[in-house]
């Protein structure tokens, strides 16, 4: 009887087995998920970017921004770093709204790097998202921790796509809630992850509508007039096609702090969503919070960051580990 019994529980033995080892395949995000296929390769990211960080002051805001348009469009995924086979076919970084996302070849060197202490193992997403977290603390930031283990895509984004998932320059307030809502975010982390506007600059082409289509770009819903007379000097007519001209985000362009929503609050908005925000009733409030509280901000921040971060990911057995960046194996 003893002996029927073991064979009657044998085929729920191999079935939970095979739960087991079927979930580890497929298994998700995890705070320790390099533990022990690359136990270093937060430190080797961090400190492949100190001379790239040292060398060009610009650098913290540009890597937050190549994690941004990474994200928006279908998940960290690395596919903004992928290059056309054929140098010709238009790919991700041919949208006209990744005019100026820089970097990209950082990456691939940080990813170099790591596949010489861990082949095959480290996602290239995986390292935009480091690249990212270590600028915001660097910088001044919060240091925030995010849970690893990401996949790279197995091909590259159409600039279709990433023209309709990025949001425009004119975004305004009801577009900012709308974008960040479908990434699980509360109100809070939207006006907290718009925030990362307080290190880097605004290139002059991406305010063109607010100074030229008052009507289109939302001028004057927020801005001091004084303010707008200053844009103006800063990007006179025929300066809007060209990447070199800009406008720096705020005094501190280069600490991340919380001197964007300080600036909101005094009309000194670039963009339309900076200056919106603060007068928006179901954003004030939280302007006026992080403008007081930069503690507040950087939580807030810090849980938005992982929530972007996190959404439409490839994990487990979904996509690839590239071993060069921009090219698909």
């Amino acid at each position: 009887m003893d002996h029927l019994k073991k064979l009657s529980t044998a085929p729920l033995f191999f079935f939970l087995l095979l739960l087991l080892f079927g979930a580890e395949g497929r298994r998700g995000l995890s705070y320790n998920f390099y533990q022990k296929s690359c136990p270093e390769v937060e430190d080797i990211v961090k400190l492949s970017l100190l001379p790239v960080f040292l060398s060009d002051p610009s650098s913290p805001p540009a890597f937050l921004r190549l994690f941004f348009h990474d994200c928006q469009v279908q998940g960290c995924d690395a596919s903004i770093l992928v290059d056309p086979d054929d140098g010709k076919t238009p790919l991700e970084m041919a949208s006209r709204k990744n005019f100026g996302v820089r970097k990209r070849e950082s990456i691939g060197f940080i990813k170099s790097v790591v596949e010489d202490h861990c082949p095959g193992t480290v996602s290239c997403a995986d390292i935009i998202v480091m690249a990212a977290r270590d600028a915001v603390a660097l910088s001044g930031g919060p240091l925030i921790r995010v849970p690893l283990g990401r996949r790279d895509s197995s091909g590259g984004a159409g600039y279709k796509v990433a023209d309709a998932s990025l949001p425009p320059a004119n975004l305004g307030v009801n577009g900012l809630l709308q974008i960040f809502s479908q990434k699980g975010m509360t109100v809070e982390e939207a006006v907290a992850i718009i925030g990362a506007h307080t290190i880097g600059i605004t290139h002059c082409q991406n305010i063109r509508d607010r100074l030229q289509r008052p009507e289109g770009g939302g001028r004057g819903r927020g801005m001091k007039p004084g303010f707008e007379a200053f844009l103006r000097l800063s990007c006179p007519e025929g300066s809007f096609i060209s990447n070199s001209t800009f406008v720096v985000n705020d005094p501190t362009a280069f600490t991340f702090d919380n001197q964007y929503y300080s600036n909101a609050m005094r009309g000194h908005g670039i963009l339309r969503v900076d200056s919106e925000v603060s007068s928006d009733p179901r954003t004030a409030p939280i302007v006026s919070s992080f403008a007081a509280d930069q503690a507040d901000f950087f939580r807030a921040f810090a849980s938005a960051f992982v929530k972007l971060s996190t959404s439409g990911v490839l994990t487990g057995n979904q996509g690839v580990i590239r071993k060069s960046c921009n090219r698909l194996d």
